[in-house]
């Protein structure tokens, strides 16, 4: 039976237009020092219990103090199998998170998979990570009204995020593409620019969009909320951030909100697999090269590895995070262990 979820109060008020624009100002001279998607500021305030995060990150998601070797994971599921792959690539630090879990939700198997590139520190990708599908699957309409479920859980797991990291006033981010699939439907979501691409019919088919300030739609919002976007190095919201959507980034709430754009695609024989990345995969790797790399490739663990090594010898200079799901229709009779039930969180 599952429990009713906390669905709680907007997000905090933002600070006053001169706070944000004095706050712009100084930020933009601190971008000629931090190249990165986002500058964010310093404190020694730190909140309760957070103090382990920056362990976390420095460990790696394998948990196993390698920066250098990335995360593997492999399942089998009557309808799909998936693989992972994770490494923080050139940089020292490791701000991608990912989940891919399977789950009995009133008696329906669903899996539930997803990429979290975090800006401004870890604190906002570990805590949606470990808040996002727990909240979805605790939604009283997740069955039967998924995609509200699903934008209605993003925008509460952000509020309770800012709630969370409230004395915090260095400000942290996150994007997140998530994929989850609920009998023969597959509902993917994204904030931000981590990206999901699927293989449907032998053809490369983006199912999210990259949310940059300088789309004409984004800007438009961001300025009819009394924001602005300018150049610096980058198109960015109050010359600040890279991205025009993301969890977290208190600071700039008002502009940068946590609204998923959802597509629903149907699993049948045309869909072959889905591809779950983060930008350190699509600064380097188109998507036709991508499914094209991975078509060959039965085992979905081999080629999220495949794409992993693919985008370090290309030069990527972000952390990489590739999740791969390779859909069954009609072969489940063929997979050894497919009537299997397992529960996984391979990142926990």
């Amino acid at each position: 039976m599952r429990e009713e979820g906390p669905w709680g109060p907007p997000p905090p008020a933002p600070p006053p237009p001169s706070v944000r624009l004095s706050l712009s100002l100084v930020v933009l001279l601190l971008l000629l020092l931090l190249p990165g998607r986002a500058a964010s500021f310093s404190t020694s305030c730190w909140c309760q219990g957070r103090e382990g995060v920056a362990e976390v990150a420095r460990m790696g998601l394998a948990g196993d103090g390698s920066a250098d070797t990335a995360h593997l994971s492999n399942n089998e599921n009557g309808r799909f199998i998936y693989g992972v792959a994770s490494s923080p690539g050139k940089r020292a630090s490791m701000e991608d998170f990912y989940e891919a879990r399977i789950d009995d939700v009133d008696g329906e198997k669903i899996g539930m998979f997803g990429v979290y590139d975090g800006h401004g520190g870890v604190r906002a990708a570990e805590y949606v990570k470990q808040h996002l599908f727990s909240n979805l699957i605790k939604h009283p309409k997740f069955i039967t009204d998924t995609k509200a479920a699903i934008a209605e859980t993003y925008n509460l797991t952000d509020s309770e995020f800012l709630k969370a990291d409230s004395c915090q006033t260095r400000d942290a981010g996150s994007t997140a593409s998530t994929a989850i699939i609920v009998g023969d439907r597959l509902l993917v979501a994204n904030v931000g620019d981590s990206r999901a691409v699927i293989s449907k019919g032998g053809q490369a088919i983006a199912v999210s969009r990259d949310h940059k300030p300088d789309q004409t739609d984004e800007r438009q919002r961001i300025e009819d909320a009394g924001g602005f976007v300018m150049w610096a190095g980058t198109w960015r919201v109050g010359g600040v951030l890279a991205v025009s959507r993301a969890f977290g980034d208190k600071l700039l709430k008002q502009y940068v909100v946590a609204d998923p754009e959802i597509k629903e695609e149907v699993v049948d024989s045309s869909l072959e697999f889905l591809i779950l990345a983060s930008d350190g995969l699509w600064d380097v790797v188109t998507n036709e090269e991508a499914v094209a790399m991975v078509k060959p490739i039965q085992d979905p663990q081999e080629a999220a590895n495949k794409l992993l090594e693919e985008a370090s010898r290309r030069g990527s200079s972000d952390n990489i995070t590739v999740v791969i799901v390779r859909f069954l229709y009609g072969t489940t009779g063929d997979k050894s262990g497919a009537d299997k039930e397992t529960t996984n969180d391979q990142n926990s």
